[in-house]
């Protein structure tokens, strides 16, 4: 019997087990990213339109958020299956949720401090979109290790796979 793996098996998904640290990084990076395209979209859209940058960013953040959860849990952590209710999806909405609350706040913070400004329109966007961003940034790396140890810390084994060494 052969000790080395395959590169088939190196992200260990095929044999039941998580993908290592840098590769669920890189993957939850990438999903990330994604969400954050949809969000930004979302953002643009809706400050272009009128809407408040609470509302535009708590709307935004929420269009991001759902295909990362989908995307991130199946792509990045490997899991599988329905998703237990205390085990993974409320430890994901906290998580999650303090995440929006941070980016919301700064954007909010950023618009009220903008309006004395009297910035127009497509600049303010800008400044908004900048510091919507900057709150996905500083937070992402947190959220990475907080989802990882605290919401998809448990290995999925399928029947028949071998436990990690």
């Amino acid at each position: 019997m052969s000790t080395a793996t395959t590169a088939a098996e190196e992200p260990s998904m095929a044999s039941g087990r998580r993908p290592r640290l840098l590769v669920r990084l890189f993957r939850a990076a990438t999903s990330s990213a994604l969400a954050t395209g949809i969000s930004q979209v979302s953002l643009i859209g809706l400050l272009w339109w009128g809407a408040t940058p609470m509302v535009a960013s708590a709307v935004a953040f929420v269009a991001g958020a759902i295909p990362n959860y989908f995307l991130a849990r199946r792509w990045a952590w490997g899991r599988r299956g329905t998703p237990t209710v205390t085990g993974e999806l409320l430890p994901y909405l906290l998580v999650i949720g303090l995440t929006g609350l941070a980016s919301v706040g700064l954007t909010t913070l950023a618009g009220r401090l903008t309006e004395p400004l009297d910035l127009s329109g497509f600049v303010r966007i800008v400044v908004l979109d900048a510091v919507f961003l900057t709150g996905y940034a500083i937070v992402f790396i947190m959220k990475f290790a907080l989802l990882d140890r605290l919401v998809f810390h448990r290995e999925e084994r399928t029947r028949g796979s071998k436990s990690p060494t």
